[in-house]
């Protein structure tokens, strides 16, 4: 369970912008949907792979730039 402790003076709005950042930051969203559906081995192996790939070319354009 999060905890969000209210700063003395902070806004509702601020505290709970900070929740929703820590929630984003858990990834438990992203597991809700990837059990949502059977992915082969297969498929997600390529998924990763793809992604490992796409994650070397921009640190490479960064690089360069």
């Amino acid at each position: 369970m999060l905890k969000i402790e209210v700063k003395p003076g902070e806004s509702i709005e601020r505290a709970l912008k900070r929740y929703k950042r820590k929630y984003r930051n858990t990834k438990r969203l992203d597991q809700i949907r990837d059990r949502q559906e059977y992915t082969k081995k297969s498929v997600a192996k390529r998924k990763t792979l793809k992604k490992a790939q796409y994650k070397e070319q921009f640190l490479n354009d960064q690089e360069n730039i």
